[in-house]
């Protein structure tokens, strides 16, 4: 096998580099829990400057600023807390009592989200070549969530000292949960998503939902209900984002009326356009919960659904809560709202039908309704993260509430997700069969065209193939054919002479035919008239001559590449034509035809050549039967020729030397 080249190169382990890589790495960089550690703060920092400078601009353009730069800077410091969670109290109320502000806009938490997983997934250090890095996971991972919590408690006492304070609790525990969480996914990126950190985070569940999520066949539904889910979150509060789109545009009036209401402004107005547009993902959840049934709370003891509308009756002006639907009953416009938990249940179903071809009825149903689990989870979650207190009393309760939303998620997954993926998993398995059945016609279909029209071409290129290689053959036949005709009139009307001039000899009397001496002609004039040997001795009483046969056709097309060469005379001296013919060798008799057929430089096949040769021995056997057979009396080299054809008839010389005659 030393012949063998090897195609594909083998990647080296990531887990397994070699020590002069690590070496080198490691000479030319920091340590890995200093480098997480720079790593952390810098993203912490990243995102604390840009709300600083945020904040900043905007009260630099104010023309009426409540307090000076450091208010400034303290509110920006606050606002980097509520981005992570962090539940925020109001000091400085008109009552006196401390208000909590614990809706977190949750387009301003992609920032610093975003900035501890870039942060976590740069200090792994992998490379492009597939080494495994120098830093191990945890090492990175404690270095970015340690660096970024550093930040985070110096940023939560200098908050504590402004208008916004940060909630203690929140500060301890909703921080470093979203730090972390990002921290691992950044770290977990890094490594390629391996699959032994989430199969360990699912060891903690019970046995029976272990053993589900965690077999090997089990692992393909699990990740098909994920997609399913994910489907129908995403047409969720897309839809939930549509309708409150649809009432903003509906009372428009109220909404322009409370954007100019709240500051006159352009600065103020800025800040509160930006605060609207942080606060679209918040608005699409409230909108997802109000389809879905429960709504959400405006208040205490007020809440806002499609079948009926009690908001609180003193809410601030604000943009988005213009287009809470107005007070009473709900109305169809209210109830059509219903389409959109009813489309993500359809596209659930449709998922997890889709995927579950190869599986039994019952099956797909579980998993639909894992599924529906899935997804009510997830708004369940998403609904906790988008509502929260803004005040004591009434507005201590702001927003959807978290598990009502759930369960209004699972209860419209199990009710129409399942039967959605039972039908479409039957009808599925009709539909795949009948494709199936009409594929396998249409492959039976074409293959016997194919094999038809590969036996039709075979069919001609062995056509092709006899054709080319016996063509004279053909030629031969078609010559023949078109010939036939001809030669039969021919017959016809050589038999009807010899009859005519047999008959004419039977009733004339016998004479003695005077030796005839062929008159000189040119050999161009008719190349086909043999010449007429004469013989030296006096003439005698010729015997009447018998009715001449009709010769056969004796020549035959000749085939391609045959030549035809004419017969050149041999020319006869005096003496030879004076002397007298040897009684012991008999006249040469003339050849009757004055072409003959040369062999082409190909040799000739044998069909014609058999034809040809057997056409030739034809006409010299018909020539020689129709000579006189005594050697002294003179021949006849054949039938006497028409009139036309022979014309006068010349004088016989005067015999000399005992009436020798000579040949021309």
């Amino acid at each position: 096998m030393t012949g063998v080249i090897p195609m594909t190169a083998r990647r080296p382990s990531p887990r397994r580099p070699s020590n002069s890589q690590l070496l080198t790495r490691v000479r030319d960089r920091s340590p890995g829990l200093a480098a997480g550690l720079v790593g952390g703060a810098v993203a912490a920092g990243l995102g604390l400057g840009a709300l600083t400078v945020l904040v900043m601009v905007l009260w630099i353009s104010s023309p009426y600023p409540d307090s000076g730069p450091g208010g400034a800077l303290h509110v920006a410091a606050a606002l980097w807390l509520l981005a992570h969670g962090v539940e925020l109290v109001r000091a400085d109320t008109l009552s006196g009592v401390p208000a909590p502000v614990g809706v977190t806009p949750m387009l301003l938490s992609v920032l610093p989200v975003w900035l501890v997983h870039r942060a976590a997934r740069d200090a792994v250090d992998a490379d492009e070549d597939g080494v495994a890095p120098p830093v191990g996971a945890r090492t990175a991972w404690a270095g970015v969530v340690l660096g970024y919590l550093t930040v985070g408690a110096g940023t939560a006492l200098y908050a504590a000292g402004g208008p916004l304070r940060p909630s203690w609790a929140w500060t301890v525990l909703g921080l470093p949960t979203v730090v972390a969480l990002s921290a691992g996914t950044g770290v977990w990126t890094a490594y390629g998503r391996p699959r032994g950190p989430v199969d360990r985070l699912l060891r903690l569940l019970p046995g029976e939902t272990r053993r589900v999520l965690l077999g090997p066949r089990e692992r393909e539904k699990f990740l098909v209900a994920v997609r399913a889910a994910g489907a129908a979150v995403s047409v969720c509060v897309g839809g939930g984002a549509g309708l409150v789109a649809a009432s903003s545009v509906w009372h428009g009036d109220l909404a322009r009326e409370a954007f100019l209401q709240l500051t006159e402004g352009w600065s103020g107005r800025c800040a509160v356009l930006l605060l609207c547009v942080t606060l679209v993902p918040n608005a699409a959840v409230w909108g997802a919960a109000y389809a879905l049934g429960p709504g959400f709370a405006l208040g205490t003891g007020h809440g806002v659904g499609p079948w009926v509308s009690d908001p609180a009756p003193m809410l601030p002006p604000f943009p988005l809560l213009a287009a809470v639907p107005d007070a009473g009953a709900g109305t169809p416009w209210n109830w059509a709202a219903g389409v959109v938990p009813l489309a993500a249940g359809v596209t659930m179903g449709w998922f997890v039908g889709r995927g579950g071809m190869r599986w039994s009825v019952r099956r797909t149903a579980v998993i639909a309704g894992l599924a529906a689990t899935v997804c009510a989870t997830a708004l369940a979650v998403a609904a906790g993260m988008a509502g929260g207190p803004l005040g004591v009393g009434v507005l201590a309760r702001f927003g959807p509430v978290w598990w009502q939303v759930g369960g209004a998620a699972l209860a419209w997954g199990v009710g129409v997700a399942v039967p959605v993926a039972v039908v479409v998993r039957v009808c599925g398995g009709w539909v795949t069969r009948w494709r199936t059945a009409a594929a396998t016609k249409a492959v039976t279909r074409a293959a016997a065209k194919a094999a038809e029209e590969a036996s039709r071409a075979l069919s001609l290129a062995q056509a092709r193939a006899t054709a080319s290689r016996t063509p004279e053959v053909s030629r031969t036949t078609a010559s023949r054919t078109a010939e036939a005709p001809r030669t039969t009139a021919q017959k016809a009307t050589a038999q009807k002479a010899a009859a005519q001039k047999a008959a004419a000899q039977k009733t004339a009397p016998p004479k003695t035919a005077p030796p005839k001496t062929a008159p000189p002609k040119a050999a161009a004039t008719k190349a086909t008239e043999p010449a007429k040997a004469t013989s030296a001795k006096p003439p005698a009483p010729a015997e009447p001559l018998a009715p001449a046969k009709p010769p056969k056709t004796p020549v035959v097309a000749p085939r391609a590449g045959v030549t035809l060469r004419k017969k050149t005379a041999t020319p006869v001296t005096p003496e030879a034509a004076a002397a007298p013919p040897s009684p012991r060798t008999p006249s040469k008799a003339p050849e009757s035809e004055a072409y003959d057929l040369l062999p082409a430089d190909e040799p000739v096949e044998d069909v014609w050549r058999d034809e040809a040769l057997r056409a030739r021995w034809d006409a010299l056997r018909d020539e020689l039967r129709n000579r006189t057979p005594e050697p002294d009396a003179p021949t006849d080299a054949g039938p006497e020729p028409s009139a036309a054809q022979a014309g006068p008839e010349p004088a016989p010389p005067a015999p000399e030397d005992g009436g020798t005659s000579g040949t021309p």
